[in-house]
């Protein structure tokens, strides 16, 4: 792959360009922009401007060596019509991607200097604070990057809205309308129309068990299952006790005794997730004395849909939950 020869030479060519007032270098900007990317992105004669999801006015003048530091990220940006040189690990493991890039680290640790090294024109990066894997400080590499001249922008995908907005940004610096159409409004008609089916429905009480091989937590209705199975009629045992975020235990789900369990294994290893799971819920006999074992309405979810991004597939995952909600046979109450 091309490789500029030294840092110091790229953040020399960065403060020749900002002497002349090119200079293509997101800067920080006044507002928090906790609420999502703007919308209202523009096109000027320098580049493509628009604001991240923290904030920060990035200006993008050309897409051609795109880095990405997440795996759901670098599959997006694909989809909307892409290339990358330069990926996060979980890129080729995880979402496989076509680009013919090379690996910058994990994306809870990726390499500053591997990303520079391939002298990128732009790098999406996640502001999320945690994730799966440890801890993530991907805004830590903010002014490393600016300094060398690089424009980095900033995404927190939760949701399909984020998804779909971070996708119509992404269409936009590189031009291409139909992959917008193809990836993003199409499957929103799709989850529309799956919505539209659950509309003046009610599926009950429901417990997301995300299993470790070191224990159990229960998802909040503010993740991305909790939230598509919220829009479907569903009601979290979180929203009544919000303890149990913090401090799950068998007594307290036999407690809310949700209509539905939806469990989704994660980690390296799936077989100790579900050990755990086992070991500290499951094999207790007050386990099966739950409305939602006693009535076989425990669900495990496929990680592909929920466990990671689902992108141009979110529709398939909204699919799956209405089905186990609404079209399982249960007894009637």
């Amino acid at each position: 792959m091309k490789r500029i020869a030294t840092k110091v030479c790229a953040c020399a060519c960065a403060l020749a360009l900002a002497a002349s007032g090119s200079a293509m270098i997101g800067c920080s900007g006044s507002n928090s922009g906790n609420d999502g990317a703007q919308q209202g992105a523009t096109s000027q004669q320098a580049g493509y401007t628009f604001t991240d999801d923290l904030g920060n006015q990035v200006t993008v003048s050309t897409h051609e060596r795109v880095v990405a530091g997440m795996g759901s990220f670098a599959n997006i940006w694909e989809l909307a019509g892409g290339t990358l040189v330069g990926a996060s690990s979980d890129a080729f493991s995880d979402y496989h991607i076509e680009s013919k890039a090379e690996k910058v680290g994990d994306f809870s640790s990726l390499n500053a200097e591997s990303i520079i090294a391939l002298n990128p024109d732009f790098v999406i990066l996640t502001g999320a604070s945690s994730g799966r894997g440890g801890g993530v400080a991907q805004t830590d590499l903010k002014d490393t990057l600016q300094a060398a001249g690089i424009p980095v922008a900033y995404f927190n995908v939760t949701t399909f809205d984020d998804y779909l907005r971070m996708l119509k940004i992404c269409c936009d610096i590189t031009g291409d309308v139909e992959a917008y159409k193809d990836n993003g409004t199409e499957v929103a008609e799709d989850i529309d129309a799956i919505k539209k089916k659950a509309e003046g429905k009610s599926a009950g009480s429901v417990a997301v068990l995300t299993t470790y091989s070191g224990g159990t937590r229960v998802q909040a209705s503010s993740t991305q299952t909790g939230t598509m199975l919220a829009e479907l009629g569903a009601s979290n045992i979180t929203d009544a006790d919000k303890s149990l975020l913090s401090d799950y235990s068998l007594e307290s789900l036999v407690k809310a005794d949700p209509d539905f369990i939806f469990l989704l294994p994660m980690g390296d290893s799936s077989e100790a997730a579900q050990k755990a799971l086992k070991d500290q819920t499951t094999a207790n006999p007050a386990w099966k004395e739950l409305t939602a074992v006693k009535e076989g309405r425990v669900i495990t979810l496929n990680p592909k849909l929920f466990l990671y991004k689902p992108n141009d597939n979110w529709d398939d995952a909204y699919e799956e939950l209405y089905e186990a909600l609404y079209e399982t046979p249960r007894e009637q109450k």
